[in-house]
């Protein structure tokens, strides 16, 4: 099978390729850190299998597929950060899911359901079911979005673009990119809005993007330092143990 391989962070890219390259039946003809290369890509290149991520930004997964459209669709296993729990009801679906960090051998059953999908011995139909459901249960109750002031203007900040949020007095302060923005609202009440798969209370004062986070070192006495990929370095507090592990990609 000819593979496409669509995530908008490099490093989960590149572990998906080594796991790959594992098997002598998958040939892996192209990257795409974006949806919209991964569309043109798709058109393309007409690969018989695609690895989507389901969120990244401006187009997700699930934009990549409307604009393709299901039926034309190749062969599909998603790339998400998704609950195991929530999610096992796909696991006999003709199209697949991998959960990030990647398992070799949860690689290997879903490379296997895809090469039964592609050579024609599953239920057709299937795939369409799944992707109802899949975007079903991405459905988001928090928040995508955040007013600020700045200027005597109201702006709209995406979520997706904060960097790290620290708490200042009553307020919040958003770090986003070169740009800072104070929000009346409390850290505690920003956690309860946001993602808890892309955010994460790293210090009683600090909030951060897992996603802008480059890599996390250790320090004294058992606590941590994060680095981000702006350069800027956070301190994560030794009690925040959950914190750790969902950075290091040992918990989900």
């Amino acid at each position: 099978m000819r593979a496409l391989i669509v995530d908008d962070e490099a490093l989960a890219r590149t572990a998906l390729l080594r796991l790959l390259k594992r098997d002598r039946e998958i040939s892996v003809i192209g990257q795409c850190g974006d949806g919209e290369l991964a569309v043109q890509a798709i058109r393309q290149m007409q690969p018989d299998l695609v690895f989507l991520d389901v969120q990244m930004p401006e187009m997700d997964g699930f934009q990549v597929v409307e604009e393709i459209g299901v039926e034309a669709m190749p062969v599909t296993i998603f790339v998400t950060a998704f609950d195991r729990y929530a999610i096992r009801a796909f696991d006999s679906s003709a199209v697949d899911y991998l959960l990030k960090p990647f398992a070799p051998d949860r690689l290997a059953r879903a490379v296997s359901r895809a090469r039964d999908r592609w050579q024609g011995r599953q239920d057709k139909d299937a795939a369409q079911r799944l992707f109802s459901l899949l975007g079903s249960r991405y459905q988001s109750d928090y928040v995508q979005r955040l007013t600020v002031a700045s200027g005597g203007r109201i702006l709209f900040v995406s979520v997706s673009d904060i960097d790290w949020i620290e708490a200042e007095g009553n307020y919040a302060r958003l770090h986003v990119g070169r740009r800072i923005y104070d929000v009346r609202e409390t850290l505690q009440g920003l956690m309860e809005k946001l993602d808890p798969r892309e955010f994460v209370r790293i210090h009683r004062s600090t909030i951060v993007n897992m996603r802008r986070v480059r890599e996390v070192q250790p320090w004294f006495q058992g606590s941590h330092i994060v680095l981000l990929h702006s350069g800027e370095e956070l301190r994560m507090s030794r009690y925040q143990r959950d914190a750790v592990e969902r950075l290091l990609g040992k918990k989900t």
